[in-house]
């Protein structure tokens, strides 16, 4: 087959629709980059590796495949050596870890888990090989937006939690989690492992409903796209555009919070907080605790917390997540972990 054949097999609406996306930020996949691509053999992460290694001509990428065997079910074993064994044939680098399926229960920790494999491999492969690996790629679609939306919105999250699955999030240092899938649904990466005749390795832990992401991706959003076609895209515009407005929304919390700051550590001025309007003061306490290091807190908690700070309210206290408290007296409010 010649070159020219070759090439044109290789390149599809796909391929021109992420490169141009590439082209506009040459940030997120940088020219002569070491790329982890987590793939767990589903159709988004194979899409995604399908087109990384037909692109991989146009960037001189080095691309390391690394798959997470969490050994939920009887079929682990079989998806992570029949992976292996498709990435050898296509000469692409495969590594894989293997989880004590105990240790990770729910969808929380297994992903916990996967950032830290993915991490510890980003260092390995950085300091044994010298590929300077600063980006590890995972196959979210814009679908996952929608679907990770729909679950906050159900928790009560704030603005921050709406506005979630960033395209670029640093992980540690230097290193970044990227996602290029974003442009896409999960229905086009269907269309692309079909058009390519790409392997797609079913989880059956995918079809578990007791599981909340499984619950709305099989459930709900097929009833919002029956009703309105195409919903779950529009969902997830909408998060890229509350992403642009929480980061404006987060450089004038920090002017507010320097301009609250107490005088001890982690504590804010009450008497300048209730100064602010109360959507002013809840948008200063939501990024001031994150800025703490307090990970969960919803938009309930913060709405509380705002009521009990404000004028002629008694002193007192909350425990948030974690070991840690917030307390407030005439004067300040402040933060206090128990661990320490």
């Amino acid at each position: 087959m010649s070159q020219s054949i070759q090439n044109k097999k290789s390149w599809s609406k796909w391929h021109e629709r992420l490169h141009k996306r590439l082209k506009r930020d040459n940030s997120l996949l940088p020219y002569k980059s070491t790329l982890i691509v987590a793939v767990s053999g589903g159709q988004d992460s194979m899409a995604l590796l399908k087109l990384i290694i037909d692109l991989q001509r146009l960037y001189d990428w080095q691309i390391e495949v690394w798959h997470g065997n969490h050994q939920w079910h009887n079929q682990s074993g079989k998806i992570e050596k029949e992976l292996k064994s498709w990435c050898h044939n296509h000469l692409i680098s495969f590594h894989s870890s293997k989880a004590n399926k105990e240790a990770i229960p729910n969808e929380e920790k297994a992903r916990n888990w996967r950032y830290q494999n993915l991490i510890m491999k980003a260092k390995l492969l950085s300091n044994n090989q010298n590929l300077s690996c600063t980006k590890i790629l995972t196959g979210h679609t814009s679908t996952d937006r929608a679907e990770t939306i729909i679950m906050n919105l159900a928790r009560g999250s704030d603005l921050i939690g709406l506005s979630t699955l960033k395209e670029i999030r640093t992980l540690e240092n230097d290193l970044e989690l990227a996602r290029p899938l974003l442009i896409f649904n999960r229905d086009e990466t269907l269309g692309i492992c079909k058009e390519f005749n790409l392997p797609i390795w079913i989880d059956p832990s995918n079809e578990n409903l007791n599981l909340t992401r499984n619950k709305i991706r099989k459930e709900i959003l097929p009833v919002l796209n029956s009703i309105y076609k195409g919903a779950d895209s529009r969902i997830a515009y909408a998060a890229s555009r509350l992403e642009s407005y929480n980061e404006d929304q987060k450089f004038f919390a920090k002017i507010g919070i320097e301009f609250c700051k107490g005088e001890q550590a982690n504590s804010l001025s009450r008497k300048k907080i209730i100064t602010f309007p109360d959507s002013i003061r809840k948008i200063i306490l939501s990024n001031w605790l994150k800025l703490i290091g307090i990970k969960k807190i919803t938009s309930a908690r913060i709405e509380e917390i705002n009521n009990k700070i404000s004028p002629r309210k008694p002193p007192g206290f909350i425990h948030l997540h974690g070991s840690f408290q917030i307390s407030w007296n005439k004067e300040d409010i402040y933060i206090s972990n128990k661990t320490i």
